[in-house]
Formats: structure tokens, C-alpha cells, sequence
């Protein structure tokens, strides 16, 4: 069975850092793209970046370019998510997911048709 699992999301002060992982259980995850996306209570899910299988490609939405980089280990058989300069309105349940397709167009990265899905780990920042 097909199975990612996220980790590393907790409570952290407005400014500060956290890692998430998002690592794959029973297939190889080097040979996907693979999303990250959060979802806050009462808002609908957002697609914030995305990563291409061998890394050297990556997106972000507008609401953490600068903030956030996306980044993989394949020799680990995952990806990261690092998360600096904290806002409350980071506070969500993060997924990852992997890619069916990617592409470049126009300059622009972009991943789509995401398929295997984790079961999210909730971020909440707050003082």
C-alpha cells in the first residue's frame, strides 16, 4: 500500500522554524514530484509548493515564497519542508501528496494531478 507520512508539525512562537517531513512508506517516492499543502479550520485546502523528482525544481504559492523552502533526500525517500519566520496564519494541517504530472511552462514550475495523500500534521503557531 502507497502511504506518506508527515511529522514535525507542533507549536511554535510567531517568528520561529520548523522542519516538516513527509516520508513514503512501501514505494519509491525518487520517482514522483510531490506537493506540500495545508489546510486551515473553516478555509479550503492550499497548494503552497511543489518539487520535482530529482529536486532541481520548485514552486511556491505567494503566501510563502521567501519563507518557506521545499526540499528532498531520496536516499532517505523523503521530503522537507522548512518553515521560517512563522505567522500565526501558517496555523493549518500540512499534507503532502505526490504528483501524477509536472511541468515547466512560461518559466514557471508546476506539479498537478496529486494522487497519494498523508494524513497531515497540524502547525500551530501562537504566543
Amino acid at each position: 500500500q502507497l502511504q506518506l507520512v508527515e511529522s514535525g508539525g507542533r507549536l511554535v512562537q510567531p517568528g520561529g522554524s520548523l522542519r516538516l517531513s513527509c516520508a513514503a512508506s512501501g514505494f519509491t517516492l525518487t520517482i514522483f514530484a510531490v506537493g506540500w499543502f495545508r489546510q486551515a479550520p473553516g478555509k479550503e485546502r492550499e497548494g503552497i509548493s511543489c518539487i520535482s523528482s530529482k529536486g532541481e525544481k520548485t514552486n511556491y504559492s505567494e503566501s510563502v515564497k521567501g519563507r518557506f523552502t521545499i526540499s528532498r533526500d531520496n536516499a532517505l525517500n523523503t521530503v522537507y519542508l522548512q518553515m521560517n519566520s512563522l505567522k500565526p496564519e501558517d496555523t493549518a494541517i500540512y499534507y503532502c501528496a505526490t504528483a501524477g504530472q509536472d511541468r515547466t511552462a512560461g518559466g514557471r514550475y508546476s506539479c498537478s494531478d496529486f494522487n497519494s495523500w498523508g494524513r497531515g500534521t497540524q502547525v500551530t503557531v501562537s504566543s
